[in-house]
């Protein structure tokens, strides 16, 4: 069975799936290396926790399942999270707040 022949359904698991093993980026986390998912891929579910200030759930959400108990056992401080995001923004090429927002359209919106 090819990707094309899954119902709508089982594509979006294999989406999810595809989320949860894909490529992750190396970083430090109180002093531990551990492999999250670059920014560019966290999903609003994992922005949510993290302006929510639930730390536990949106590092469980963007680390590698592999490192999530670095989490737990580096206990980090705010300062050792606020740099590991940083980390991982760097290390999958776009820093955080950083971006380059739209372009000016070339047509004049200026009511005639």
């Amino acid at each position: 069975m090819t990707t094309h022949d899954l119902p709508d359904t089982d594509l979006a698991t294999k989406g999810q799936d595809t989320d949860a093993i894909g490529d992750y980026v190396p970083a430090e986390l109180a002093g531990r290396p551990v492999r999250a998912l670059p920014s560019q891929r966290w999903r609003a579910s994992h922005l949510r926790a993290l302006n929510a200030g639930d730390l536990d759930s949106f590092a469980e959400s963007v680390l590698h399942p592999d490192d999530v108990d670095a989490w737990y056992e580096g206990d980090p401080t705010q300062d050792e999270i606020g740099k590991w995001v940083a980390q991982v923004a760097e290390a999958g090429g776009e820093a955080l707040g950083k971006s380059s927002g739209r372009t000016r359209s070339s047509k004049s919106t200026r009511k005639r």
